[in-house]
């Protein structure tokens, strides 16, 4: 680029250079003439018969040269116009690329403006024939659709000439701020951006990795398997080997996972993509689509329909988890009951042994309470897996941007909280997606009220526990919603106070209905059952092992147990314990919301990890409650509780205090420990207001 190109922009006084594309028909030849005029040249293209015609015009006191690029559907490589044309965006470095769309055909014309984006150069969008598409019943949002776009936007009608002085004012606006002008990119889901990420990486450890406007637009180019840039980088990367066998072992892994090929993947989330932005932006009096995923939107995403639909899948759904996973939680139950009684089966019987205790009440019994819940996890997870995959999920989102909305935020906001029914840890994560730091912080705040796959244990333990089986998952149901409730609520408090301000636009992507296959299925389902297992294996454990040892030291003296019957021994040895005197402590506090010593008592150690709360109940009536019968832990908790105390255990494990895991995520993705802090306090009062009130009207009942 020479010394003037580069100042032009900054100092008004050089040449703008523009690239002129769009489809073939889109009207881009009328508009490149009115622009031009009579000042045009035509010839070739060195090395293709591919026509190259370039002009110019003046605009105040600046001069603009214009590339009239071949007309293309794509830039992806299946012709030479199509080689062409990104050849001159990425070799001769246009000032702005403006891109001429059949208004009438957005959804098709768009496909290539995806493809601009991701050349990371200016862009500016011109919908061209929008006389065409006023009377085909079309009504454009522009305002919002180039806020979702992050893109000028400019309507014309080329062969009337109407519309030229807007765009070659908005050219010059770009030209000397590009910064406003980088338009979104399409995000391609978690599996494809994973592989995305392996090649970038390894093309920037290559040294000799060619100069281009991104390496994400080259890597998205390698796996769609390109080969004209395939072929480009075998002669300058310094280890090509190295890249391709990560591009190849990339795309089989995408094939083996999802069913299909990565092109057909990435084209697939490119139209879901303009899909969103479309029903974010247009109405249309006219049906101009008829395929499947159509027909079923119409009913899915309908605005009066949509609601229940998601309402009554997600019903479905706990029914099913719940009918499904109540013959192997009975041999789960029983399989640890058997390890319990023959590891208690290597001491004599009557001997006390802190070894015998610690692996039957504080490992098995800790870990057994919760691995007991497997089968609920494991099929919950695969249910949502299967929605995910199908594209249903991201229809939920959609619904839910109409809600979210009026409470300050987007749709956006709520995918974190779909994942926030697996982990809030990963759900955090994931509002690094969100470009707005008032909506990041919010949406952080609240996930903790989104059930994660850690309650869920304890939901399986109470519910069935204490309540009737047609009562059963409209209960599971109506926790999760409570969650749901409470979180937009809470947004919208954030929203009102701590954080004012206006919610940023983005594209809802809504990718046609695919198949789900039964390798991705089983692979998502897996991912997050392992999560799951892990802290099975070493937090829960750990906590398990730590909470017997404060529920077992230290020891009552002799004479405060002698002559007493064994249960009442136990539960003397319990009180006199760290954990039990802390129980008791709080217990004056805690039973104004249903709680007595012993669940107070367990739920202290649930701040490592949520699910260990079950673990802990586990061990705390194991040592309180010593008793021939050897009940499960479902009897002992329906003859201490009532089903009211059982419903507001609950409650407060829905709404409290998050894990410290969430807790420290907070932290490092929010960069301050206040925001954390206020989570762990806000939550905390919150579930004890909440829980007092519920407790104290069901007492008056």
């Amino acid at each position: 680029m020479s010394e003037e190109r580069q100042s032009g922009g900054k100092t008004g006084r050089g040449r703008i250079r523009v690239a002129l594309a769009g489809n073939p028909n889109s009207g881009k030849t009328t508009i490149f003439n009115a622009l031009t005029g009579a000042r045009q040249h035509v010839g070739n293209y060195p090395g293709v018969t591919v026509e190259r015609k370039e002009g110019r015009f003046c605009h105040g006191d600046r001069t603009v040269d214009v590339v009239d690029l071949p007309g293309t559907y794509s830039l992806t490589a299946y012709s030479p116009e199509e080689v062409v044309a990104r050849d001159v965006i990425i070799e001769e470095s246009p000032d702005l690329v403006v891109h001429v769309i059949d208004a009438s055909n957005l959804e098709r014309n768009l496909y290539l403006a995806t493809q601009l984006a991701e050349l990371s150069v200016p862009l500016v969008l011109v919908f061209n024939m929008t006389d065409v598409a006023q009377a085909r019943g079309y009504e454009i949002d522009i305002a919002h659709l180039s806020e979702l776009l992050r893109v000028p936007i400019v309507q014309t009608v080329g062969h009337r000439r109407e519309g030229m002085e807007e765009l070659k004012q908005t050219i010059l606006d770009v030209a000397n701020d590009p910064a406003g002008a980088k338009p979104a990119t399409v995000h391609y889901g978690a599996d494809i951006e994973r592989e995305l990420a392996k090649i970038v990486k390894l093309l920037k450890s290559d040294g000799g990795c060619p100069s281009v406007p991104g390496l994400r637009w080259l890597a998205t180019k390698l796996l769609e398997n390109d080969e004209v840039v395939r072929e480009e980088l075998k002669k300058q990367l310094g280890d090509p080997a190295r890249v391709f066998s990560q591009v190849d072992a990339s795309r089989q892994h995408l094939e083996r996972e999802i069913g299909d090929d990565p092109e057909v993947l990435i084209a697939d989330h490119r139209y879901g993509y303009i899909s969103g932005a479309c029903q974010e932006a247009v109405r249309s009096t006219v049906e101009s689509r008829h395929t499947i995923s159509d027909r079923i939107d119409f009913v899915v995403t309908n605005r009066v329909l949509g609601l229940p639909i998601f309402l009554l899948m997600m019903y479905l759904v706990f029914k099913l988890t719940f009918t499904l996973a109540e013959a192997p939680m009975g041999w789960t139950e029983a399989l640890f009951a058997w390890m319990s009684k023959t590891v208690a089966g290597f001491w004599p019987a009557g001997s006390e042994s802190a070894l015998q205790s610690m692996l039957v009440d504080g490992v098995i019994g800790g870990v057994g309470g919760v691995l007991v819940f497997l089968p609920v996890i494991v099929l919950l997870f695969l249910a949502i897996a299967i929605l995910e995959d199908s594209g249903y999920m991201a229809r939920a989102a959609f619904l839910m941007d109409r809600v979210m909305h009026k409470i300050g935020l987007h749709g956006k906001s709520f995918i974190p909280m779909l994942l926030g029914f697996g982990c809030t840890v990963p759900a955090i994560m994931a509002t690094r997606t969100l470009e707005n730091r008032r909506d990041r912080l919010t949406t952080m705040l609240v996930l903790p009220l989104i059930s994660c796959g850690a309650r869920l244990p304890i939901y399986a333990l109470f519910i069935p526990a204490f309540f009737p089986k047609r009562a059963q998952a409209p209960l599971l149901w109506g926790i999760y919603l409570i969650g749901i409730v409470l979180a937009v609520l809470l947004a919208k408090l954030l929203r009102s106070t701590l954080f004012r301000g206006e919610t940023a636009p983005f594209v809802m992507e809504l990718p046609p209905y695919r198949m789900p296959t039964i390798r991705s299925t089983l692979t998502h389902m897996w991912e997050r059952a392992w999560l799951f297992l892990r802290k099975a294996g070493t937090v829960i454990v750990a906590f398990s092992v730590l909470l017997w040892v404060l529920t077992s030291y230290p020891k009552a003296p002799e004479e405060n147990v002698r002559g007493l019957d064994p249960q009442q021994a136990a539960s003397t040895e319990l009180s006199y314990s760290v954990a039990g005197r802390i129980g008791h402590g709080l217990e004056p506090v805690m039973e104004n919301v249903g709680f007595d010593w012993k669940t107070t008592t367990a739920m202290i150690g649930a701040f490592a990890a949520k699910e260990i709360f079950v673990a802990q109940l586990g061990i705390v009536h194991a040592i309180g409650e010593v008793d021939e019968e050897s009940l499960p832990l479902r009897e002992v908790l329906r003859r201490e509780y009532t089903p009211l105390q059982a419903f507001c255990i609950m409650l407060f494990c829905l709404i409290s205090v998050p894990c410290m895991v969430t807790i420290a995520t907070t932290w490092r993705e929010s960069g301050s420990w206040k925001w954390p802090a206020l989570q762990l306090v806000g939550l905390t009062v919150l579930a004890y207001v909440v829980t007092f009130a519920v407790y104290q009207i069901g007492m008056l009942l």
